[in-house]
Formats: structure tokens, C-alpha cells, sequence
């Protein structure tokens, strides 16, 4: 018998992703393996515990508690008192706690652990088949909490009531299933349903073969999924693949695909240890390979004139089943036409998506937040964001200060928000492009579930600087109803800032911020820009030159409008297209270009970045018209050769000016070499790989010179386009070895998807 001079009590309070993860039935186990008694209890804001025993046995458990917790929890903070024993004879799961203004933060949706797998392929198990088995371990988590304490009653469980056995488990705090909210089974949860396109149930022996026979004979199919709807064809029928393009109004964007294992990614794709770990990863992101086409049975037509494809494993029970049934590689593709978002509901799904999918595989189990799968690239064997959602969002990006509580909108284009309180900056899942009605009420939905989830009440709300982007007239408009101060924030500056929040720097730094559009002070449009910047200010110590965008937007979606800019506004208007590929354009167009540019009639001036390897893929002959965004700069990435000795290639010719103290990168005679090698029939992968250099260069040189006159030796790489690989790497390898610490994105996009933080980390350092 323990003496009572040796007992002693702790409360103890656990913070970060601790509901819904199996942590409570996890503490029930290690209090009985220590012989300590008390109980545990969810709140809104913790985990509360109070365990009494033996002093040894309670330093153990503390130990335990902080190295053997479950797989998927994420402990922040846990704090301990130590207090006299009060009398507790047994260990309990106590009723959770609702508490006023107290957050906790919630676990993304997790990929099907490999137990629940084993089941679902089980003939001997209850849930052999069942399409929506889960446990502690996985499952659905964001997408069906309404609010917290995570409880059955606040997500859209609520409808399914547990059978006597699935109860058992529920109760039971040995099963892995002990207090999983999503818990069900084929006799109580949700059911799967196939319809056709006009609604009417498709009658079959079993949904799965029958959905699976569809996609092998080249139907489309609409599958709601985690968060909302996908579309799925057979990756290897090009013409199906062709019909789903038409259909969704998306001509030449790549589409990922997903296959049943790793071992099945790697008959198409390169796959590193760092990249397989990613794939298959609990949060299961998309991962951008590298594609070896000549031995894939993939349409080609999957990812057009690419080297690389966006593979995936399945994340759900249905995924696997469906994989397993099929046999088949799978575009697995947003529900959507191009540019609305993700379709969430059944009925939602009828309406928008009858003219694409030919049939619905659908359930009842009711999604509360939309959730776009995550997009991955590896870099220097690290992961990369390149879209952050599913598996990622909301679990926070931690801040190096205490914030305010800020509402930052973020950009027009790859939208996402970020609410802030104390260390945590919750930026939202990928949202979309801001360009219509339909994504703008995604975007408010989803502010006020963040608001109410995390219990933020914005005491700033911040935006871009651009006040005809609809998250900023949303933003003043909002701030002015409550009164509340609006901090428009410089595009690139954001960027930047975001960089440095994520990395958690807090010194200035040179900020080389290069993408395709962003509103810059003069009202010009930036996007090449290098800044010294912190999280206060910014100066903008250079650029590149400035060149007019024929037809302003026309000149994004044409490619050799932004061509036309360069050559007339840098070489002359007197310039010849003879010997290019340009001079098969209608002479009349270019006429009238040239005279757009000549009385600067609709010709914002830009220093895009992006419009730059816009111009140059034109130019060489690539990419006239683009159906996406950054389409004409990744043909043109995707012809630079593999390998190269950089001794080899001359990087093309440039020059310095200064005006009003900014230092201007001078094009024309970079041009002029992109030129005289197209008329001189150079090939376009050495044009390719000089250009990328001279970048590099350029950058380099410029960094250098700001260092000089500042001291500073740290440089921050943001913007859309370092989403591309041989930039990326030339530029911090240039970078570093001219002795700059470099940083780089990893937690949130380099695009404006990581746009919010920045703005928020502003926010908070503003004078109101």
C-alpha cells in the first residue's frame, strides 16, 4: 500500500491539436498504466486533466504524456500544478466543458490510417466495404465540425445515431474508436447512392463495382468526397480525358491523378524517400513528380507539354475502394467549372455539375466547410506549399509575438484569409479566385466558421492595396459596419512578410518579391520588385524596368501582347518581327497594338516578373493565348534542359539606371539577345536556361548592391513565380553563395496563397 506522504496531485492543462485526435482515451490508458486516478475532460480552449498517485508514478505519466501521445495530436503547451490528493478511487472521461471566449484548436481531415484499411478490405469485418470507416486515428475532422468542444452534436454526425455495437466502441476507452466522433458503421452511418445526371438512382447489387465498371468503360464521375465534390475518369483514356476538359472548360490546366500505392506512383514517376514520406503522409497532399512519360500509361494529355505530375494517394475509405475496384490510375479533380468553387452539396452538385459528369456517387454524410485537396512540391528534399488545404488547414502558423486579433483578406487570385490571436495565425484552407459571386460567399462562410471555431473577434481587418479586389471591398466594407480600423497593405510587401513570419524572422531583410500582378504605390502594377523590408514598412530599393501591357488584362491571357510591349516600348516601334515567330500575327492586331503603346491608350505600366517569362515564352514561339495562369512561364520552364554546365551558357546582357533613388533593372538589351537567338534559330531550351540565368543574376547583383548600402546579409524569396523549380534552386544557390542567409517559403504558398499572413503580421505593427 503507497504511503500518503508519498502521494500528491497534478492538474495539469494540455494545449494545441489534443480533440479529436484520441487523446483523451490515450490519457484514460496511461493513468491506468501508471495506477493513478482522477479524470480528463475536452474544454473549448484545453484539455484539462487531474491525476493523483504515486509522486513517481505521476512523473512518469507526465513524461509519457508529452513523448507517447497519439500519432496525430500536437502539443503546444502543457502547464502543471502540483496540489494535495483529493480522494479520486477511480480514473474517468469526464462530459466536455463549453467556455466563453476559450479556442482549441482543431485537427485537420486525416488520411485512412492503415487499421481502418485492413478493415475495409477484410471480408471478415463488420466494416468490410464500408465507405466511411474511421477511427481516432482518421477520418473526417474540419469539414464536419460546426463548432467546438468537438462533440458528436456540434458536427454534422449529429444525424446518425450509433448502433448498440458502434456505441460500445464509442464508450469503451480501450477501442480506438473511443470518442471518434465520425464513428459509424454500415448498419447506423452514412450510405453511398448512384445516380445519373439527371438524378435518378442507378439500381445496383453493389455502388463500388458498379462505379468502378463506369470509370473503366471512360465515364466521368462526380464522387463527394471529404469536402466537397471530385470529378474522376480514367487517367489512361485520353479521349475521356479530353471530354472532362471540355466539359469543365479547362483546355490545358493539369489535372492530378491518383493510383492505389506508392509502389503504383512509382511505375509513372520519380519518387524520392523525401517525396514517398510526403505522399504518404497523413496528410496526403498532391506531390508534384517528375513524370517518366516514355514508361506511364498516362494520358499524356493528363498534363500537357509537362515533366511533371501532380500524383496522389487515396485518403478516404471510398478512394481505396474505388482504386482497388478499378485497377486504374484516376483524375481525381476539383467538382467545379472553372474558376466557382468546389461543389459541396448533393443537390448543389445536380445543379452545376449535370453538363460534366455523367453519373454522382454520392452520401448523406453532410460536409460543413469546403476543403480543395493540398498541393505539394519537394525542394532541396523539403516540402513546399503550393495550394494549402485539406491535412494542413486550420492548424495554425505559429508567430514569434503575442498579435492582436486581425482579419486579413488576402489577394483576388488563390485566395486565402488569416485570423490571428495570441501566437497563432489561422490561415484559411485554399479558397479560390475571387472572381465571382459563388467563391466571395465560400470566402464569408468560411471567415465566420474560423471566427467562431478559434473565438476571434477582428479588432483590425487588413487587406491588399487594391481597392477594386473583392476580399478588399469586402474588407472596408466590413470594416466600416463595426467600426473598426482598415490597414490596406502593399502586395509585395505582404508577400515578403509572409516569408519572414513563417520562418520566423523578425530583422530586415532584402525582399525579392517577383509574380504576376500586385498594386504597387504608384499605382503601377509591380511584380519584380527587391525591397528592404520588415513587418512595419518597406522601401522599394529596385526593380524592373517598367513596360506597358497592351490591353491591360488582355495581356495576361496573351502572351504575345506582353511580347509586343517589350520589343515596341524597349526597341523602338520601328522594330521588325521579321525572322520571328511573332510576325505570323495579324498585321492588323499589331498595328493596333502598336499604336495602344505608342499613345498609351489601355497600357498599364508593369514590372512584372511574370510578365517577363511571359513575354519571353511568346517571343520564342511557345505560348501565343494561355488558358491558366502562369501557362506561357511554365512552357517555358519546362524546355530548360535537365542538366547543364552553367560555364557553358552566357547569361544575356543587361544594365542599371536609377530614378528617385530606386535602382531600375534595364531590359532592352536582354531582349535584344532573346532576339537575335530566335532569329539566329538558337533552340529554345538554351534560350530557356539563359534567361533563367540572367534572373539569377540579376538578382544576385541586385541583392548584392542593396546589401552594400544596407548591411543586410538575409534575403527572403516570395512571389508566384518562385514556384518555379530551376529558379528557385539557381536563386538560392546564387544567393547563398554570395554569402545572403536565404529564406523560403514551406509552410504557405510563395503565390498569393500565403498573401494573408503577410498582411496580418502588417496589420499588427500598423499605426491604426
Amino acid at each position: 500500500m503507497v504511503k500518503s506522504e508519498t502521494k500528491q496531485r497534478a492538474v495539469i492543462n494540455v494545449r494545441g491539436v489534443v480533440q479529436g485526435v484520441g487523446f483523451r482515451p490515450f490519457v484514460y490508458r496511461l493513468a491506468a498504466a501508471h495506477h493513478l486516478s482522477g479524470w480528463v475532460r475536452n474544454t473549448s480552449g484545453k484539455v484539462e486533466i487531474e491525476v493523483e498517485g504515486d509522486k513517481t508514478a505521476i512523473q512518469q505519466f507526465l513524461d509519457e504524456l508529452a513523448t507517447h501521445s497519439p500519432p496525430m495530436a500536437h502539443i503546444e503547451d502543457i502547464q502543471t500544478k502540483f496540489s494535495s490528493p483529493q480522494g479520486y478511487t477511480d480514473f474517468r472521461i469526464q462530459d466536455s466543458v463549453s467556455n466563453t471566449n476559450q479556442y482549441q484548436l482543431v485537427s485537420p481531415d486525416i488520411a485512412t490510417c492503415d487499421e481502418c484499411r485492413e478493415e475495409i478490405f477484410n471480408p471478415s469485418n463488420r466494416r468490410f466495404h464500408y465507405a466511411f470507416t474511421n477511427c481516432t486515428n482518421c477520418g473526417p475532422r474540419f469539414t464536419i465540425i460546426e463548432d467546438i468542444p468537438y462533440d458528436r452534436p456540434n458536427t454534422t454526425m449529429r444525424e446518425f445515431k450509433m448502433c448498440p455495437r458502434c456505441q460500445r466502441e464509442y464508450d469503451d476507452p480501450i477501442n480506438r474508436r473511443f470518442h471518434a466522433q465520425p464513428n459509424a458503421c454500415p448498419e447506423c452511418g452514412p450510405q453511398l447512392e448512384l445516380v445519373d445526371a439527371h438524378g435518378k438512382k442507378v439500381k445496383c447489387a453493389d455502388v463500388i463495382r458498379k462505379s468502378a465498371a463506369l470509370l473503366r468503360n471512360g465515364k466521368i464521375l462526380a464522387i463527394r468526397g471529404l469536402g466537397g465534390f471530385q470529378l474522376a475518369c480514367d487517367a489512361t483514356n485520353s479521349a475521356t480525358v479530353n471530354l472532362l476538359r471540355a466539359r469543365k472548360n479547362r483546355p490545358a490546366k493539369p489535372f492530378a491523378v491518383m493510383v492505389a500505392t506508392i509502389e503504383d506512383i512509382m511505375l509513372h514517376c520519380r519518387v524520392s524517400a523525401a517525396k514517398a514520406g510526403l505522399l504518404s503522409s497523413p496528410q496526403a497532399p498532391i506531390v508534384l513528380l517528375r513524370w517518366n512519360s516514355k514508361f506511364s500509361d498516362i494520358a499524356s494529355n493528363v498534363a500537357p507539354d509537362l515533366k511533371y505530375l501532380g500524383m496522389m494517394l487515396p485518403y478516404t475509405p471510398l478512394h481505396h475502394l474505388l482504386l482497388r475496384e478499378t485497377g486504374l490510375p484516376l483524375v481525381m479533380t476539383s467538382a467545379n467549372l472553372s474558376e466557382e468553387p468546389i461543389a459541396k452539396d448533393n443537390e448543389e452538385a445536380f445543379l452545376r455539375l449535370h453538363d460534366i459528369a455523367d453519373y454522382f456517387l454520392v452520401h448523406n454524410r453532410g460536409i460543413y466547410a469546403r476543403y480543395d485537396d493540398s498541393v505539394f512540391m519537394v525542394a532541396e528534399n523539403k516540402p513546399v506549399a503550393l495550394r494549402r488545404a485539406r491535412g494542413y488547414a486550420p492548424y495554425p502558423i505559429h508567430l514569434p509575438f503575442q498579435s492582436k486579433q486581425i482579419l486579413a483578406c488576402g489577394a483576388e487570385l488563390k485566395n486565402t484569409f488569416c485570423l490571428t490571436r495570441d501566437d497563432h495565425a489561422f490561415v484559411s484552407q485554399h479558397i479560390g479566385d475571387m472572381e465571382n459571386e459563388e467563391t466571395l460567399e465560400h470566402f464569408e462562410h468560411t471567415v465566420e466558421l474560423y471566427k467562431r471555431l478559434f473565438r476571434i473577434k477582428p479588432e483590425i481587418i487588413a487587406c491588399d492595396l487594391h481597392p477594386e479586389y473583392l476580399p478588399s471591398k469586402y474588407a472596408a466594407r466590413i470594416a466600416a459596419e463595426q467600426g473598426l480600423p482598415l490597414v490596406p497593405v502593399q502586395h509585395h510587401h505582404a508577400h515578403i512578410v509572409s516569408c519572414m513570419a513563417e520562418n520566423g524572422v523578425e530583422t530586415p531583410v532584402i525582399g525579392v518579391a517577383f509574380d504576376g500582378v500586385g498594386y504597387g504605390t504608384d499605382g503601377a502594377i509591380w511584380g519584380g520588385e527587391f525591397l528592404v523590408a520588415d513587418w512595419r514598412s518597406f522601401r522599394r530599393a529596385g526593380q524592373f524596368e517598367y513596360v506597358p501591357m497592351p490591353g491591360g488584362a488582355a495581356a495576361i491571357k496573351k502572351p504575345y501582347r506582353m511580347a509586343l510591349g517589350y520589343l515596341y516600348s524597349l526597341l523602338g516601334t520601328n522594330f521588325s518581327l521579321e525572322g520571328l515567330p511573332l510576325a505570323t500575327l495579324n498585321p492588323r492586331e499589331t498595328a493596333i497594338i502598336k499604336q495602344q503603346i505608342q499613345q498609351r491608350i489601355n497600357c498599364p505600366l508593369t514590372s512584372s516578373a511574370g510578365r517577363l517569362f511571359d513575354a519571353a515564352a511568346a517571343l520564342a514561339g511557345l505560348s501565343y493565348e494561355v488558358s491558366y495562369e502562369a501557362e506561357a512561364a511554365v512552357a517555358l520552364e519546362m524546355q530548360a534542359p535537365d542538366r547543364f554546365t552553367k560555364t557553358r551558357i552566357k547569361p544575356y546582357p543587361y544594365s542599371f539606371g536609377e530614378h528617385n533613388g530606386v535602382t531600375i533593372v534595364k531590359l532592352a538589351d536582354l531582349f535584344s539577345g532573346i532576339v537575335e537567338d530566335v532569329r539566329n534559330k538558337v533552340g529554345v531550351p538554351t534560350i530557356s536556361l539563359k534567361l533563367h540565368q540572367t534572373v539569377v543574376q540579376i538578382t544576385v547583383e541586385m541583392c548584392s548592391v542593396v546589401s552594400r548600402q544596407t548591411g543586410i546579409k538575409q534575403a527572403a524569396l516570395s512571389g508566384g513565380v518562385f514556384q518555379n523549380r530551376l529558379l528557385l534552386k539557381l536563386t538560392s544557390d546564387g544567393l547563398k553563395q554570395a554569402g545572403f542567409q536565404v529564406f523560403t517559403h514551406h509552410l504557405v504558398p510563395c503565390n498569393d496563397g500565403g498573401l494573408s499572413l503577410g498582411q496580418a503580421v502588417i496589420a499588427n505593427f500598423s499605426k491604426e
